[in-house]
């Protein structure tokens, strides 16, 4: 018996390139293809230096063969990796993805404000409203999401969409779901650079099956660095939260966080500030409110940088405890921190409606790095 090279390619069509978004053919992956009777040798070059990556490319190639070629085929698959001659430019491939309305990015310049806190109850409240909703978790180095919708010891399943292996993000209380933690020990650090961490992101985003969202929420990490640079240059973001404490050290870190989103070649809108842990008010004195960490800093930052202030949460126990147990606060009804976080994603709706009715849409940052220094042009 000799196996046809042909039917091997238009089996390999099947199987998707790591990080690419497109099947192995048609991002030029497969190298050469060699039969001898009814062995097969594969050669595959790939951009994604991980040993997972490896591992499911080979896999994939291997099902994708005996499903659509012969069973019985002795498949064999050299699997090489594409070693940059220079800084990789373009990180993340930058384009819509289809049947996402609105891409908001959830972000703080400080860490520690309870920006994921914030991410997973306005998630879940716009899921309330009836809305579809999925979110990101674009906090490589940290990933909370699992923990906060209590999944934790769930994995992404593997779909056919298109002819294409894709993953199915994790579902609970009518929210999608991908993040990081899903493919990590919880115990184990997540030790990568700017680029390998942009590889990952580019996976869970361009290799998932989200389907149709009116949201999809991205939960960036602390700060302005290379995670936020590969998110703008990845996706067209319809709008920024920003997401403060009300102190000043921490309102100079969320200044910057505006200016990033507001640079001239970025020009990401930034929808309003919400400020978390408000105000204390302890159970058996309902009346009384603790400013503990500083009184109106968020909502004063909104109007001095000429911005929407889109609430305030206060510092509650239970918005801790329903986080940490993975049902989040806004999941219960009739409660303070509910009707919180319902009149701030209200008044975020307020605000997109708005931007999406006076602004176009926003484009993808191109960015190239020269020299050690990054410039950003659209």
């Amino acid at each position: 018996m000799k196996l046809d090279k042909q039917e091997i390619y238009k089996a390999l069509e099947t199987v998707t390139s790591p990080g690419e978004g497109k099947s192995l053919m048609e991002s030029k992956a497969v190298q050469n293809v060699v039969t001898f009777g009814q062995e097969v040798i594969v050669d595959v070059l790939i951009s994604n230096p991980t040993l997972q990556a490896k591992k499911k490319v080979e896999v994939e190639i291997m099902k994708a063969i005996h499903k659509n070629v012969h069973q019985k085929a002795d498949v064999k698959v050299n699997v090489k990796v594409s070693a940059p001659k220079k800084p990789a430019q373009n990180l993340i491939k930058g384009k819509k993805i289809e049947g996402i309305q609105n891409i908001i990015a959830v972000a703080s310049g400080k860490g520690g404000v309870g920006k994921s806190t914030i991410t997973a109850n306005l998630a879940i409240t716009l899921a309330k409203m009836g809305f579809k909703v999925g979110v990101l978790d674009a906090d490589v180095y940290g990933p909370s999401m699992p923990i906060m919708f209590d999944v934790v010891g769930e994995r992404p399943l593997s779909v056919t969409v298109d002819g294409r292996s894709k993953m199915k993000p994790v579902e609970n209380y009518g929210v999608k779901l991908l993040s990081l933690g899903f493919f990590t020990q919880p115990n184990q650090a997540v030790i990568w650079r700017g680029p390998m961490a942009s590889k990952a992101l580019n996976q869970m985003i361009f290799d998932a099956d989200w389907g149709e969202l009116d949201f999809m929420l991205l939960d960036l990490p602390p700060g302005t660095g290379d995670i936020h640079l590969s998110i703008v240059q990845s996706l067209p973001i319809t709008g920024a939260v920003i997401v403060s404490t009300p102190q000043n050290i921490a309102l100079a870190d969320a200044k910057k966080g505006i200016a990033m989103f507001g640079q001239k070649n970025i020009q990401v809108p930034v929808l309003g500030l919400i400020e978390n842990m408000s105000y204390f008010t302890p159970e058996e004195l309902p009346e009384n409110k603790y400013y503990i960490f500083g009184k109106d800093g968020a909502k004063n930052l909104a109007e001095d940088m000429n911005t929407a202030f889109l609430g305030e949460i206060p510092l509650v126990q239970s918005i801790r405890e329903a986080g940490d147990v993975g049902h989040p606060v806004a999941l219960q009804t009739n409660t303070p921190s509910e009707d919180a976080f319902t009149d701030i994603t209200k008044n975020m709706i307020t605000q997109l409606v708005q931007r999406n009715k006076d602004l176009p849409p926003t484009e993808v940052v191109k960015i190239t790095t020269m020299a050690g220094c990054s410039a950003i042009k659209n």
